[in-house]
């Protein structure tokens, strides 16, 4: 339609056709060059404007005290046959659950339940949403005392005959395990009121090693979060349940995934230094989304729309804490 109007344009005067394609030329060049104050596009730009003129969103945070924690002490001896061994570590007395052979699909369909239904709050509510479709139920019936680090053994019984969960994809994860509070008072003071862990343990058919793949915290108000580690540069990274084993080839890794029993965790090398990455001068404060890398200071969070590590583009970010806190514990420190 633009090229007929213009060969027409063309035919009834060429000097107003040539007039006009001049000055749509002109403003077409004002434009990218920024001449109206517009800006310039970033494909024009040079790294330093690119960074300093666009500011990553800060993601709005909300301080919530987890009263759970979960550990397994000696990954490389569980197994189907053998067991695991597990420490909790609550902040309050609780009730440790085991589910051995839960379906995944009730599962996650028990966590939208906790959404829109009822308020999973202790072990009888979360098997009333999985329809009881489970294996075996394994609870402790003493209540963990709170800050008591004592080792709790899981085992499935030998009548049960379970040596493996089937081929892949599987319909059931290996173990999971449910901290309540045992306290109906301290429901109501904490806004996380329950933690579900999925565990994998390793089967004839699945030899690999002992691990948590993922966490949800399910809160009182009726949301639940998918726990995550942060990839943060530490001198001496604190252990985690989580973490790749040593020695643990990539082979193994691809036959977990291929499972659907891995965790969406890459296997990233920590740093040697807590200082920012980039000017090796301030403490590394700033989470970077959704690569969840912590490597950037307050004063270098501002010049990057790029995980510096990673080099995936940042959607958000928050800092692990306040300047008022950081100068607290510097003052503590001297």
């Amino acid at each position: 339609m633009a090229a007929v109007f213009l060969v027409t344009l063309y035919e009834y005067s060429p000097l107003f056709y040539i007039a006009l394609v001049s000055v749509c030329f002109l403003v077409t060049s004002a434009l990218v060059l920024g001449w109206f104050g517009l800006g310039v596009p970033v494909i024009l730009r040079n790294s330093e404007e690119t960074d300093s003129s666009t500011r990553v969103l800060k993601k709005r945070m909300r301080q919530v005290k987890n009263p759970f924690g979960l550990e397994i002490p000696n990954p490389a001896a569980a197994s189907v046959t053998r067991g695991v061994t597990l420490i909790p570590d609550c902040l309050e007395d609780c009730v440790l659950t085991c589910y051995w052979g839960c379906n995944v699909q009730k599962l996650h369909e028990a966590l939208q339940k906790h959404v829109y239904c009822f308020r999973i709050k202790t072990p009888q509510t979360l098997e009333d949403a999985l329809y009881n479709e489970y294996l075996y139920k394994q609870q402790h019936l003493q209540s963990i005392k709170k800050n008591d680090k004592a080792e709790k053994y899981c085992q499935l019984p030998e009548d049960a005959q379970v040596v493996d969960f089937g081929p892949v994809p599987r319909a059931r994860y290996p173990l999971v395990a449910l901290l309540t509070l045992a306290d109906e008072e301290d429901r109501e003071i904490y806004d996380i009121i329950a933690m579900v862990a999925v565990i994998h343990i390793p089967d004839e058919s699945y030899r690999l090693s002992c691990r948590i793949l993922y966490q949800y915290l399910l809160l009182a108000q009726g949301q639940y979060h998918d726990l995550k580690q942060l990839f943060m540069s530490a001198n001496s990274p604190a252990p985690s349940s989580s973490d790749p084993f040593p020695g643990e080839s990539s082979t193994d890794r691809g036959l977990l995934e291929k499972a659907g029993l891995a965790a969406d965790e890459p296997e990233l090398q920590e740093e040697n230094s807590k200082d920012c990455v980039v000017c090796q001068n301030g403490p590394v404060n700033w989470v970077l989304l959704p690569c969840r890398h912590t490597c950037l200071c307050d004063g270098c969070i501002k010049y990057f729309q790029q995980c510096p590590m990673c080099r995936q583009f940042v959607q958000e970010s928050f800092p692990l804490c306040s300047k008022k806190e950081q100068d607290e514990d510097e003052s503590t420190r001297v």
